[in-house]
């Protein structure tokens, strides 16, 4: 690889006393100015591969951390259409004495059926219900837990006749709240 295969703006150096390999040669880098050339010396072309495979990664670093932060644009600060107030329409007046008796209707019925006893009446029920659902299901995990041995209601600590007492006494629980 000569001197005159590579661009102008790269170098082959060889060293001032010594005949060196080509993995040996230093190569130099230089961006000629009007004054002054800049120059990044590379011990050998392993370190340039180096450089080839680094240098986008640098790039993308340094564009990620100085990048400003993304805007939606010259127009991120004005609202809009949906904010902006559409023309008045005309008012027709026997609709909106229509609507006016409707909202006045519908506040009437649901005082109505807020006050009314077979509404009461299924609160209680459904309130009731609840407590008797959830004694149920607390029943049942704990059967569970005593025959499996964990919880609250374990049978770790009885004998083998109480626990089948106690075991007996649950099921007779939960079949009573079903």
């Amino acid at each position: 690889m000569g001197a005159s295969s590579l661009p102008s703006f790269i170098q082959v150096m060889p060293s001032s006393h010594e005949k060196l390999s080509t993995h040996q040669k230093k190569f130099q880098i230089g961006i000629p100015t009007r004054d002054t050339q800049f120059s990044w010396s590379f011990s050998s072309p392993p370190s340039c591969k180096v450089l080839h495979k680094s240098l986008p990664l640098a790039a993308s670093i340094a564009i990620l951390l100085w990048s400003s932060p993304a805007h939606a644009g010259f127009m991120s600060g004005i609202s809009g259409l949906e904010s902006v107030p559409g023309p008045q329409l005309p008012q027709i007046d026997f609709l909106s004495r229509r609507n006016e008796e409707n909202q006045k209707m519908y506040a009437e019925n649901d005082a109505r059926f807020k006050s009314s006893p077979l509404l009461k009446k299924l609160l209680e029920q459904s309130e009731s219900k609840k407590e008797k659902n959830r004694k149920e299901i607390e029943n049942k995990y704990c059967l569970r837990g005593a025959e499996w041995g964990v919880g609250d209601c374990s049978a770790e600590g009885m004998t083998p006749d109480e626990r089948e007492k106690f075991i007996a006494m649950l099921k007779q629980r939960v079949e009573e709240s079903n």
